[in-house]
């Protein structure tokens, strides 16, 4: 046995750090297992040429560690990344984390009443487990035919082979989302020839990046307030977007409109254009800020490949048309494991049934994003509908930190040894955010996305305002839970 613990937290990302911050605190015991050997979760796997952030950066850092060194408005991979090793730093964190500790399985043991943790370097037991693996964590390979019989240089953009040079070489990117978005300008360049396997078109709008300068770091360092009151600003601009996505999708034709002058701006061949327009609505798929993308695709070193992929070879990718193009590297920019996250095989519950076999039929599914019926003791972060298509995914999670904090504060004032959701407030919550996500643009944008699963159901996003989920996990709300005292009697 390697030890125990009163709270074990999976994942040193934001989510778990971000945790550890709060439950250190609150005075509560806790470790954190990490598979790699360095913090940083998404930013620290995500290394491709032109990696950043999406989101204005003053949003995307914590409420409680603001930086007021930022250099951009979105800033690079690697700034995100120094921020969360300083704030692990600055917070007392590092000693918490056991690195090369990756979770092989967390089963629920109900006789003692706490979670057996079997990690790659020992078994842990812990009374309380918090998930924080991330959404955007296990990389999604396409299912290609003869992918593996490639004999050139492939990588997933998740994992950038930085010991291989692409300059000079005749390059294929398969796919056109977020991570390709960024990830073409910066190579095309470089390379003789790049191959752009578009299955679906994105909606790319102007991007508002701007370097930040000096005179103005230093404001927010002499005066914090000011930093927070830009990011205010920010958050309740960004939430003006809700309307659009979940209450009238109609509106989205404002930023379609945005979108086609930015594409006719930037892609003065119709043809070309016309590959490059997207039939679903906007905010269907992730919108995506760039305004080097289109130019980049102009150039002529580059093809648009709008055919389908038949199949890989040795050398060459050949579409469906017949055509073969002859290639040196191959780049899956093909996104994240989402709703079949591998990690849901290796948490299993009081049944002995794992997360994915429970969610197998019905999908996705938790209470407030995070307690599921059937694992007691286990809290998600960026679990299930929390996610957002606007704003900054950290809004979402640190309400998670005061809910969790909530029922820890419960079960020590009660001397609980379990909490369990109970079936009930899961099904009627549930139906709620399905009733509401049946209007959102997710639904009704006529596209696929990872956003939905396999069944076409949303359970991936938040369909309100996220101040709405703020008020909603304010406080833990005791009576939604089974409450078992640790002489087992149950209330």
């Amino acid at each position: 046995m390697a030890g125990h613990a009163r709270v074990a937290i999976v994942g040193a990302g934001f989510g778990g750090i971000g945790m550890s911050i709060r439950l250190a605190e609150a005075g509560i015991e806790h470790v954190i297992f990490e598979r790699a050997t360095e913090l940083g979760g998404t930013w620290r796997e995500n290394r491709y040429p032109g990696c950043a952030c999406d989101v204005p950066t003053p949003l995307y850092s914590y409420s409680f560690a603001l930086n007021p060194d930022w250099s951009r408005l979105y800033a690079p991979q690697a700034e995100i990344l120094e921020y969360l090793r300083r704030v692990a730093t600055d917070y007392g964190v590092l000693p918490r984390i056991r690195f090369s500790h990756e979770l092989c399985e967390a089963a629920w043991d109900e006789k003692p009443g706490h979670w057996v943790l079997d990690t790659s370097q020992g078994r842990w037991t812990a009374d309380v487990l918090v998930a924080a693996p991330g959404p955007l964590a296990e990389p999604k390979e396409p299912d290609i035919e003869g992918l593996e019989r490639f004999r050139g240089t492939r990588f997933h953009s998740a994992a950038w082979d930085e010991a291989h040079s692409l300059d000079g070489l005749r390059v294929g990117i398969v796919g056109t989302g977020a991570s390709a978005v960024q990830i073409i300008p910066r190579i095309q360049p470089r390379v003789a020839s790049l191959h752009v396997f578009q299955r679906t078109p994105a909606w790319v709008l102007p991007h508002p990046d701007r370097p930040i300068p000096l005179a103005e770091r230093r404001r927010y360092r002499q005066f914090p307030i000011l930093q927070r009151l830009a990011r205010a600003r920010i958050y309740w601009l960004l939430e003006l977007l809700v309307f659009g996505f979940c209450k009238n999708v109609r509106l989205m034709s404002l930023v379609g409109r945005l979108a086609e002058r930015h594409l006719k701006r930037q892609v003065p061949d119709q043809p070309l254009r016309d590959r490059l327009r997207p039939t679903f609505s906007p905010g269907c798929k992730r919108l995506l800020p760039s305004n080097d993308y289109y130019p980049a695709l102009t150039q002529p070193n580059v093809e648009l490949v709008t055919a389908p992929i038949r199949d890989v070879r040795e050398r060459s990718v050949v579409t469906v048309d017949g055509d073969e193009r002859e290639l040196d590297a191959l780049i899956l920019a093909t996104g994240f494991r989402v709703t079949d996250n591998p990690v849901f095989e290796r948490i299993r519950g009081r049944s002995g049934a794992s997360l994915a076999a429970t969610w197998a039929d019905g999908g996705m599914t938790a209470y407030k994003g995070t307690a599921v019926a059937g694992f007691p003791n286990l809290f998600l972060l960026a679990g299930p509908n929390t996610g957002i298509g606007h704003t900054s995914l950290l809004f979402m999670i640190e309400a998670q930190y005061r809910y969790v904090l909530g029922a820890l504060r419960l079960m020590e004032d009660r001397g609980l040894r379990s909490l369990e959701v109970r079936v009930d407030a899961v099904r009627r919550y549930d139906a709620s955010l399905q009733h509401r996500l049946r209007n959102t643009v997710w639904t009704l944008g006529g596209c696929a996305s990872w956003y939905q699963d396999t069944a076409g159901r949303v359970p991936t996003m938040w369909p309100d305002f996220t101040w709405k989920f703020w008020f909603l996990t304010r406080r833990f709300d005791a009576v939604a839970y089974l409450q078992r005292e640790r002489a087992q009697a149950t209330r």
